[in-house]
């Protein structure tokens, strides 16, 4: 089977990717290039962050104009090995 086929996405689709850790300086910028590394013309408005009640932590959200499911698969593979990630969606 081929992989595009293993998902109901269609590709090219805007794909919104959600990163949470602690808010900590250089956070959202580390984020930011990690995904740049596999969606190189990601735009700077695509970035959204929203902070916790207490402000410890930080929830980024990056919209990413996604061509396939390798591509995907790849980001999430890198942040989930990131040290300072706690959890991407």
């Amino acid at each position: 089977m081929d992989r595009e086929e293993e998902t109901l996405l269609r590709f090219p689709c805007d794909f919104p990717i959600k990163v949470m850790g602690k808010a900590e300086p250089g956070f959202e910028a580390m984020i930011v290039e990690l995904i740049s590394r596999h969606s190189p013309d990601l735009l700077e408005t695509a970035v959204t962050s929203r902070y916790s009640k207490g402000g410890k932590w930080v929830s980024i959200t990056i919209t990413l104009r996604a061509e396939s499911k390798d591509q995907l698969d790849a980001i999430y593979l890198d942040l989930s090995a990131h040290e300072k990630i706690v959890m991407a969606l």
